[in-house]
């Protein structure tokens, strides 16, 4: 086993952020101490917390740090605290702004109905029994950066959405790479039949498909694409779309599994620089200090991070094996609670997964598995 040195930029933001971020730090602690890793972790001001602290939401430190960091594992930011606020100046244009100056221009969300949960999934059985795919979403361009005007005086407002060809080659290059590495298939997602900017994405789409001969490729309308992921979402393996039109479909697909807490996700380069790991639910800051939060969606993003940053697979799988037979054994917080579960506390499941973990070392070492 060959052990890594790694630095890891901690951003635990605001509201519940920093509850589920310091059960995901735990978890990778314990990881490296078993597997003989080296990870440094170094905390930094961002979101609102930074606003309070430092007057901005990315202060410059944080970002000096995040640039320096091999990853960066961020809780939750924003609540209504900051919502006077000019957006330019709210908790979001911190992580609108990481984002641009890290050039992370992929966001990365699997989408899995764990076998344990299936009953909180709002569809039937046999709809999302298989369901497990990821969403490729292009995170640096679309109408989420371009210019932006409100006009008081005549009541008008304008939101531009912009990309060029190179913009869209790069996500869907990084898409069919994806596809290649599971099933072959890709579904493309737009509005080609009536905007400029998802005709251009169809088109480009199609001429890098040529690269991939052996990937399947489906395009569909955004429309249709949202009514699919509820009638048969396990049609889908690998889908790839804009900004705009991910932010709304990857938070739809979250609700199959029954709960946004469950969900992480990649921010990245396509394997360049930091890449930056989140769960995709907010800071719900009415949980904020009651131990209530699920820290699934950390947990599962910092084995996404051993994964995909740090090419330990078989760490992440531990860590992943170990949430799924907590839940296999019952045990539940209580935004995923069924009748007959035992309900804990947000820091008494992270132990209770953590503990999975030395479990299962012990065997590994008792019974000689691979490790």
């Amino acid at each position: 086993m060959t052990s890594i040195r790694k630095t890891i930029a901690v951003l635990p933001g605001d509201g519940i952020g920093p509850q589920v971020t310091r059960a995901a730090v735990r978890l990778l602690e314990d990881c490296a101490e078993a597997h003989g890793h080296k990870f440094e972790f170094s905390e930094f001001p961002f979101g609102g917390a930074a606003i309070d602290a430092c007057g901005a939401p990315l202060p410059k430190d944080t970002l000096t740090g995040c640039r320096a960091a091999d990853a960066i594992l961020l809780g939750a930011i924003g609540g209504p605290k900051w919502d006077s606020l000019p957006l330019a100046e709210r908790p979001e244009s911190g992580l609108l702004g990481l984002r641009k100056a890290l050039d992370l221009y992929i966001n990365l969300r699997p989408i899995r109905v764990r076998h344990a949960l299936h009953g909180i999934s709002p569809l039937k059985l046999d709809r999302v029994s298989d369901c497990d795919f990821e969403i490729v979403r292009e995170l640096a361009g679309d109408i989420y950066f371009g210019a932006h005007e409100f006009h008081d005086e005549n009541s008008r407002a304008r939101d531009v959405a912009d990309y060029s060809s190179a913009e869209v080659e790069r996500v869907a290059r990084y898409a069919f790479q994806r596809a290649a590495a599971r099933s072959g298939r890709l579904a493309s997602i737009d509005k080609a039949n009536v905007l400029a900017t998802s005709n251009l994405w169809r088109k480009t789409v199609t001429a890098i498909s040529r690269e991939f001969p052996e990937i399947t490729v489906e395009h569909l309308y955004v429309d249709n694409a949202a009514m699919q992921i509820i009638l048969r979402p396990n049609q889908f393996d690998v889908v790839v779309t804009s900004n705009l039109f991910g932010d709304i479909l990857s938070d739809e697909a979250a609700a199959l599994t029954g709960s946004i807490s469950l969900i992480p996700s990649m921010s990245c380069r396509a394997g360049e620089g930091p890449a930056l790991y989140e769960p995709i639910h907010g800071s719900a800051p009415t949980l904020a200090g009651k131990d209530v939060a699920s820290p699934l969606g950390a947990i599962l993003s910092a084995a996404m991070m051993l994964r995909e940053s740090f090419a330990l697979a078989t760490e992440a799988r531990w860590i992943e094996s170990a949430v799924d037979r907590v839940l296999d054994h019952g045990y539940r917080t209580m935004d995923i609670a069924e009748p007959g579960c035992r309900i804990l506390r947000g820091s008494e499941f992270a132990d209770k997964i953590r503990g999975e973990v030395q479990d299962m070392l012990v065997c590994a070492e008792r019974y000689g598995w691979g490790v």
